[in-house]
């Protein structure tokens, strides 16, 4: 049986203190947060990125409602979680505010699973403060599910739109998935919530797992994408953070639903080749894995440091928690090494995180490989923080 996490009395205290329930909806870039500089030998690595990551933007500035910073922000959260330092919850609670009105209501249309992740947010947020706002805004995204467009099988396309009819896209199991668990555990819903996120997870994983245990990038129900393979439908490559998606939606969604839940051995089948294909392709030199997962001799090829960073997580998580064979937990050991060994720290004190993809859509081999290699790209940011608050005490 699942456990409802209680609301700590420090929580609480912490939240009073910031004096959450007055902020202003923005803050100005006089009052960003200085750097707090750290001896190399005590440095906490999530703490730094995120001292560093406050320092560079306000919560007005550090752009709108995204899935990249939603990603970055819930990593923030569990920094918070672990050091009850208010600033961090506050700073979430102003970005969010800058969307979220005082009726609840919020000015997103909903029309892609992209535009949901965030929606993480709202649900911590009404777990932290028990404002209703968070609630009715929540509500918005588990309404529009309702009736948002699906595969013949049940699969959410990837957006309501013309370009991404009949498409599902690994990405898109994080974007909605581990929010639809958290909603319905903070607000009674998880008979249903479960069950979809269960769902979509299986009819993904059907259409994208491949021999290897890895996923391809997308799949298109109607073969009509100019990508899409006549006959399966499947786009042609392994793109890691697609992959890293997946795996960290399923891992939280099998920490979700309960142990006797219908779909719990389809998913752990399918984690369990998937872990069994990233322990085959993660790179003996470095511990990462490739941008192109399965062809890590390919011309140009490089490794990239949020999937790694999202596999090293799940591996870890999954090894922690029962659902992969022990062994897996050296295997994100490496894979954490090989992250960390990308992290430094600037002549101005602050973070760097290096070799992160940009925002990609589905390609070619040569699309993917020439992808930017960005430093302190909210992709790589946010995906670093949940795999160091997993593995930093190990």
């Amino acid at each position: 049986m699942r456990r409802r996490r209680p609301r700590a009395a420090l929580t609480a205290l912490a939240l009073a203190t910031a004096g959450l329930t007055a902020l202003p909806a923005a803050v100005p870039p006089a009052t960003a947060v200085p750097v707090v500089v750290r001896p190399a030998a005590a440095r906490d690595w999530s703490t730094a990125v995120a001292d560093s990551t406050m320092a560079q933007y306000t919560p007005a500035s550090i752009g709108g409602w995204s899935y990249p910073v939603g990603l970055y922000l819930y990593g923030q959260y569990l920094v918070y979680r672990r050091t009850h330092d208010a600033r961090y919850l506050t700073y979430i609670k102003r970005y969010a505010d800058r969307f979220v009105k005082s009726d609840g209501s919020i000015g997103q249309s909903f029309d892609s699973l992209d535009s949901m992740q965030a929606g993480r947010l709202l649900v911590i947020l009404h777990r932290e403060t028990g404002q209703d706002r968070y609630r009715k805004a929540a509500k918005k995204i588990r309404d529009r599910l309702s009736t948002y467009p699906r595969t013949s099988d049940g699969g959410f396309w990837h957006a309501d739109t013309s370009s991404r009819a009949h498409q599902l896209w690994a990405d898109g199991a994080y974007m909605v998935n581990p929010f639809l668990v958290e909603y319905g555990e903070e607000f009674g819903d998880s008979a249903h919530a479960d069950d979809e996120a269960a769902e979509q997870l299986t009819v993904y994983g059907g259409h994208l797992q491949v021999a290897n245990g890895l996923l391809k990038h997308a799949y298109d129900e109607s073969r009509t994408a100019g990508w899409a393979d006549p006959r399966t439908g499947l786009a042609p490559e392994h793109w890691c953070r697609a992959v890293g998606w997946y795996a960290m939606a399923i891992v939280g969604v099998l920490d979700a639903i309960p142990a006797n839940h219908p779909r719990r051995a389809q998913l752990l089948g399918l984690f369990r080749r998937l872990a069994a294909g990233l322990e085959k392709y993660q790179d003996p030199v470095t511990g990462r894995w490739y941008q192109v997962m399965d062809k890590g001799s390919g011309s140009g090829n490089w490794t990239e440091t949020s999937c790694s960073s999202m596999f090293t997580y799940a591996l870890s998580r999954g090894a922690r928690q029962g659902y992969l064979d022990p062994h897996y937990a050296a295997v994100a050991r490496r894979g954490y090494e090989g992250v960390l060994a990308r992290i430094s720290v600037g002549a101005d004190g602050r973070t760097d995180l290096s070799d992160i993809s940009v925002g990609t859509n589905v390609g070619d081999y040569a699309y993917y490989v020439g992808r930017t290699r960005a430093t302190n790209d909210f992709h790589g940011l946010g995906a670093f923080l949940v795999m160091n608050e997993q593995l930093r005490g190990d």
